[in-house]
């Protein structure tokens, strides 16, 4: 154990790996055919602790749960979008999120996570900066609102509500960031991604300096790589986040542009508690998941030593 380890051990920090390198949720066709229970098996081969939850996962809480236990995984978190920014999307929301937060509880997980999908590009075959929403004050209102009652509803059931920041969604930047941030109580956590920030700014110390400026919201945390030349590429001819996946935009710690041990420095200072979950929208059939997986752990134990 190192001495960061010592300050991010496993009494505090449980350490995670999201389905997307084995697959794509938002992109069905990124796929190489690898089922279900061969992903989770790579997972607990790489030496993490748990997983995220994804489409080719069994939709009975007891067939996943049997499966996850077997081979030692516990749920790292389930995804939930919220649509606070469009219209007569506000019920839907909140009941989409209540059924959600009861199969994470269902399953012995703990943490929700949620981002407004409310007018992203990030789905459509667009340029992802140029057409990205940008809320006026009535939307940063329904948002702030609406996450503020989904905060509440996941208090009152023992869970933790983290939010995600994302590549072509109204919560983009880092001053979208620091706005979510100031506009909701300290019961509305931040979801850190590493690559999501790196991505959007341009600049791979970007996470370094958000994780500085909420270090104490901070509820859950994504550690995934930028590759530079792919981020100015999409950036400089307009592409669809789809074609920056497809190029390779992000991989895992321990490859591409972002050194991870200063953000973990802070996550430390800070006595973050909570998952550490490697993520890499890459494409499996140019990265093999399992080599990339057992890449980001064995990065992990360099810093962590364990």
């Amino acid at each position: 154990m190192t001495e960061l380890g010592d300050r991010l051990g496993p009494d505090k920090v449980k350490l995670g790996v999201c389905c997307t390198l084995w697959w794509n949720d938002d992109f069905p066709t990124i796929d190489a055919g690898i089922p279900f229970g061969q992903a989770v098996s790579e997972m607990a081969l790489a030496g993490f602790e748990g997983c995220s939850i994804g489409h080719k996962y069994p939709s009975d809480n007891a067939e996943l749960k049997a499966a996850l236990d077997l081979r030692g995984l516990q749920v790292s978190e389930p995804w939930t979008s919220t649509y606070f920014t469009i219209e007569k999307m506000r019920e839907k929301t909140i009941s989409a999120f209540e059924t959600t937060l009861a199969r994470i509880k269902a399953l012995g997980g703990s943490e929700v996570v949620v981002a407004e999908f409310g007018a992203s590009s990030h789905l459509l075959p667009i340029d992802l900066f140029a057409n990205r929403p940008v809320f006026t004050d009535a939307q940063w209102d329904e948002l702030t609102s609406g996450l503020e009652e989904l905060a509440e509803i996941a208090d009152s059931a023992g869970m933790r509500l983290s939010y995600h920041h994302h590549m072509g969604t109204g919560v983009m930047f880092g001053d979208d960031v620091d706005r979510l941030m100031e506009s909701t109580s300290d019961r509305v956590h931040l979801l850190l991604d590493t690559g999501h920030i790196a991505f959007a700014t341009g600049d791979p110390l970007a996470a370094l300096d958000l994780a500085k400026a909420h270090a104490g919201r901070i509820g859950h945390v994504h550690l995934k790589s930028v590759r530079p030349e792919v981020v100015s590429q999409v950036t400089v001819e307009g592409l669809s986040f789809q074609d920056a996946i497809e190029l390779g935009v992000f991989t895992v710690p321990g490859d591409g542009a972002i050194d991870f041990k200063p953000i973990l420095e802070v996550l430390a200072a800070a006595d973050y508690r909570g998952w550490l979950v490697v993520e890499a929208e890459q494409d499996p059939n140019k990265a093999n998941p399992l080599a990339y997986a057992k890449k980001a752990r064995a990065y992990l134990a360099g810093l962590l030593g364990r």
